[in-house]
Formats: C-alpha cells, sequence, structure tokens
C-alpha cells in the first residue's frame, strides 16, 4: 500500500492505495474533480523528494505527497 498525502488547501484526507507507479495515481486521481484541478499545478513528492518522472516506480509503504503552489509574503 502506498499513502497519498494531499497538502496545503487541497484539503482532503490521506489515500491508502495499492498502485505501483506514479502514472496508475494520476489516472486514479483525475477521476475526483476536487483533486484533479489541482493535478497540473502540484509538485510531487516521494518519502519528502521531489520528483518529476509520471512512470517513477512505487514501493510498499511509499509516500506520495502532492504539493499545491502557495504565495508567501
Amino acid at each position: 500500500m502506498v499513502t497519498i498525502e494531499f497538502l496545503g488547501p487541497i484539503n482532503k484526507n490521506n489515500l491508502e492505495i495499492d498502485i505501483s507507479n506514479l502514472n496508475e495515481l494520476s489516472g486514479i486521481l483525475q477521476n475526483d474533480n476536487e483533486i484533479a484541478s489541482w493535478l497540473e499545478t502540484c509538485a510531487v513528492a516521494i518519502n519528502d523528494k521531489i520528483v518529476q518522472n509520471i512512470n517513477q516506480t512505487l514501493n510498499d509503504g511509499d509516500k506520495v505527497s502532492l504539493l499545491p503552489p502557495v504565495c508567501g509574503g
């Protein structure tokens, strides 16, 4: 199982799901209208390390974090 963490204004509870890569996760999240709108702008981290490869392999126990853009001051 992989834990999906939605940070900041996405405001969703963590999700535990059995997937093998980020491409699978993207397909699943596209079906959730509240999350789908964030997917184009979010950075993605696996186990707290930013990644860009959508085919990145996921292992049992990994944590995927969706990091929306933020404004600070």
